[in-house]
């Protein structure tokens, strides 16, 4: 029907090749390629399914399940959404650390929607839980940059500019909006809790894994 594709971040320029950002899109193509070949059988096999981790098997899976899938729109989407904003908070931080807050978001994400359906035994999969804590560290970081966002609704389709703030904001209400399902794809559930987990995950700690001489640099000129 609509919605709003962000593009990438007018305001600043990363001074350091995003080389993790760029692996972590490289291995989720990889993983997905798998999953092609694979099957239905290879998703149980890695994915979350949060009877089992609450039981105590299988908790490897809360790493495998962030770098998986559930069909061509759900990788492209989430790769385009890591593009957007990954590259300026890798260089906020560096590239360890960009690492570790990466994956330790994406490890509460997995955890928030194993907590809020315990007792599911739909496979959860994606790596929008470890994106979205990107995307609240890109917000409390840089809320007032502008983004180049694709505008989309029904068959008009417009370039234009908008805040981080709201366009992040926006985003994340949506998710609050659908907080207790999961949308199935394919053979996955998208699980909109870890999105809001891993986005609270993201606001509350990046700060801690910045480097303070690194905030705000690169910023140039959108006149």
């Amino acid at each position: 029907m609509g919605g709003l594709i962000p593009l990438g971040d007018i305001s600043r320029r990363p001074a350091r090749f995003p080389i993790v950002t760029m692996l972590i899109i490289i291995v989720n193509v990889l993983v997905f390629l798998l999953e092609l070949t694979g099957g239905d059988a290879f998703v149980n096999q890695w994915s979350v399914i949060p009877a089992d981790i609450v039981s105590g098997n299988h908790w490897i899976t809360l790493l495998t399940a962030m770098f998986m899938h559930g069909g061509w729109l759900h990788i492209i989407g989430n790769m385009v959404f890591l593009w957007a904003f990954g590259p300026e908070i890798e260089d906020s931080m560096n590239p360890f650390r960009f690492t570790v807050f990466y994956l330790l978001g994406g490890l509460v994400a997995m955890l928030a929607q194993v907590a809020a359906a315990p007792n599911s035994t739909v496979p959860n999969l994606g790596a929008s839980g470890a994106i979205a804590a990107v995307m609240g560290g890109f917000i409390v970081t840089y809320p007032r940059d502008r983004i180049r966002t694709l505008l989309f609704i029904f068959v008009f389709f417009r370039v234009t500019f908008v805040p981080a703030a709201l366009l992040i904001g926006f985003w994340f209400v949506t998710q609050l909006f659908s907080v207790g399902s999961v949308a199935t794809v394919q053979t996955g559930g998208v699980a909109y809790m870890a999105h809001v987990g891993g986005f609270v995950f993201g606001a509350l700690t990046v700060k801690l894994f910045e480097e303070a001489s690194r905030v705000g640099g690169g910023a140039v000129s959108d006149e």
